[in-house]
């Protein structure tokens, strides 16, 4: 991987100059209301929301997982990392990727295998056609005003308390088989620092589609996702420091994943 370049997909997509805006879509999607307040259940607790939620991941387990690799040529790298790191992940972690696909949450699912995935998502994400689903699977809106945002903390809290797991795509918008790295948010670098977790870097790169794939994957390619060595926030420096350190370096080590030697964004996106 260190003396081949990586595959650059060149699908003619125009992305935006800013590398936090969202990829604009020929169509125009009908947007739903959402308003969130100290009435909105952070965490639905409801047995229709639990029932539907536990069907959606029963398929993600077993047909998903299966359909995959392929339909996208899926390959895993690095998995063994997490059985090696086995007692240091048992009081949860935060799972930290690219953000290139419609579903690409549905590939980390894989990598870590039958657990249940918790991440903060836009408040706009769950105004659109996936706002049901992307709910159902784990997500959690980010309130824009301070007086919400405390219900939201403590959802996080309890899910904490429990020792689940989170996903966070720092790069904030997603942006369909880019290739460089983008800049990093640095709100969920916080919460490794307050719940004391490791941050396990994962990186999406793509390989040109050959073979059988060719047939039916016409122009895309084939999806790769690699698994790097937990990072442990520093606890022995100041909040802003250890923080702006386990970015930085997240951010190094998914480059590294990806493959890229000539990344042309910086680290901080905020």
């Amino acid at each position: 991987m260190k003396n081949k370049k990586p595959y650059v997909p060149q699908l003619g997509i125009e992305y935006p100059e800013r590398p936090d805006d969202h990829v604009k879509h020929s169509t125009t999607v009908t947007k739903a209301d959402l308003v969130l307040d100290k009435h909105y259940p952070f965490l639905d607790k409801s047995f229709g929301f639990r029932l539907k939620s536990a069907m959606i991941y029963l398929g993600i387990f077993t047909l998903v997982f299966f359909l995959a690799p392929i339909r996208f040529g899926l390959r895993i790298e690095g998995r063994g990392i997490l059985k090696k790191h086995k007692a240091l992940l048992r009081n949860g972690a935060i799972t930290v990727s690219n953000h290139v696909l419609r579903w690409d949450l549905l590939h980390v699912l894989q990598a870590i295998r039958f657990r249940r995935l918790y991440l903060p998502v836009w408040k706009e994400n769950l105004t659109g056609p996936d706002r049901a689903v992307i709910r159902l699977v784990g997500g959690i809106p980010v309130p824009n005003d301070i007086h919400t945002i405390k219900y939201f903390n403590a959802a996080f809290d309890e899910l904490h308390a429990k020792r689940k797991w989170f996903h966070v795509f720092p790069e904030s918008s997603n942006w369909h088989y880019y290739q460089p790295i983008r800049p990093f948010k640095k709100g969920m670098f916080t919460m490794a620092y307050k719940y004391q977790l490791p941050v396990i870097p994962m990186a999406f790169s793509y390989r040109e589609a050959t073979g059988l794939f060719r047939l039916f994957k016409k122009n895309y390619p084939l999806i790769t996702l690699r698994v790097g060595e937990p990072i442990m926030p520093d606890m022995t420096l100041s909040r802003k420091e250890a923080v702006l350190r386990i970015r930085a370096e997240c951010h190094r080590r998914i480059v590294e994943l990806a493959g890229i030697t000539d990344n042309i964004w910086p680290c901080e996106g905020d």
